[in-house]
């Protein structure tokens, strides 16, 4: 259960990612990859701005910050 979980909260910060970062979307696939990826981002992230909270919408907006930090890595190597 907490797997899918998991990979409900990363594809919904993938796709709000996505929406924040105009033209990334990448599929519901890679809107999980995103997610996921950008979950460990922002985790990480806001653990150094010493950010903290919980709940599910905490949670989402973490990841879907991280997202749109990895989806602005990934448009600089596009380029």
């Amino acid at each position: 259960m907490e797997f899918l979980y998991f990979l409900l909260i990363g594809a919904i910060s993938g796709w709000l990612g996505g929406q924040l970062w105009k033209g990334s979307g990448f599929g519901l696939f890679g809107n999980i990859i995103v997610g996921i990826v950008g979950s460990i981002i922002g985790g990480w992230l806001a653990g150094k701005l010493g950010i903290g909270g919980g709940g599910l919408l905490w949670q989402i907006i973490i990841a879907a910050g991280g997202a749109w930090v990895l989806l602005f890595v990934i448009s600089l190597f596009k380029k």
